[in-house]
């Protein structure tokens, strides 16, 4: 039986591993046709990804483009592979879902950060959404999804996390502005808020005596979050299900410190 998302074209950034890995699964488990897995640098975990979704009965194409560096250059050239791929495969470009996940953070207090630092994670976070966006909305169809990945440091005091707070408060910030904009397109935009979730980035701090157990402790499940526990709301967010919802921020932490 087809999924939810038969025949949908997506494209998700930073999809090599972690919560962008287990998102482009589950979009490829639910029926996408297609899958952009968008990569920075490491292209032997982006093939693995895109092995792991062409298993599922899901085409998949590699997209790089660092996002940290010279963006709007880099964005237009990612969203030129993405069109050269969907035309070859389905003779037109258009996309049906977009989940900008791509990010990075500086463990660092507001002193120990330099501007080029916080360059890199404005940039990555906010300033690389915001522009593929807008190369992006001419090949929407109507009915598009536009999900982007923010952080429940936006609530949740976080020192040592101030760059990345503040730029993923700025994501969910154009995300209500654009769900505002793109509503006469048919389009919906939504944000999902994690907080620590357990990704090889986070291992080796998780990993660490007491931390694991810290962390437990501040949800309410008495657990950590697992990349499942994401991917399966921004799947739902993708899918006919969410028509009526938009401009929304969900906190997605399992009751972090609520």
């Amino acid at each position: 039986m087809a999924g939810r998302l038969y025949g949908r074209i997506a494209l998700v950034t930073g999809a090599s591993r972690g919560i962008g890995r287990a998102v482009a699964e589950a979009l490829a488990g639910d029926g996408a046709a297609f899958i952009g897995v968008h990569y920075s640098s490491n292209i032997a975990a982006a093939r693995q990804v895109v092995e792991a979704i062409e298993k599922l009965g899901t085409q998949a194409a590699l997209i790089q483009a660092d996002l940290a560096h010279d963006v709007v250059t880099n964005v237009k050239r990612a969203v030129d592979q993405f069109r050269t791929e969907v035309t070859a495969r389905f003779g037109e470009p258009r996309i049906d879902i977009l989940v900008n996940n791509a990010g990075i953070d500086a463990h660092r207090s507001l002193t120990e950060t330099d501007e080029k630092t916080f360059d890199e994670v404005v940039s990555v976070n906010l300033k690389a959404p915001f522009f593929l966006i807008g190369e992006l909305l001419p090949l929407f169809a109507r009915g598009g999804r536009i999900i982007n990945l923010s952080t429940a440091y936006t609530r949740l005091a976080a020192p040592g996390h101030a760059a990345y707070a503040a730029a993923k408060g700025g994501l969910s910030t154009l995300t209500l502005a654009l769900a505002a904009e793109f509503g006469q397109h048919g389009v919906t935009v939504n944000a999902v808020a994690p907080a620590l979730i357990e990704t090889d980035i986070n291992a080796a701090w998780l990993n660490t005596p007491g931390a694991r157990e810290k962390v437990s402790a501040g949800s309410v499940f008495g657990r950590t979050g697992k990349t499942d526990d994401i991917a399966d709301v921004i799947r739902f967010l993708a899918s006919d299900e969410s028509r009526w919802i938009t401009g929304q921020t969900i906190e997605a932490s399992g009751g972090t410190r609520i």
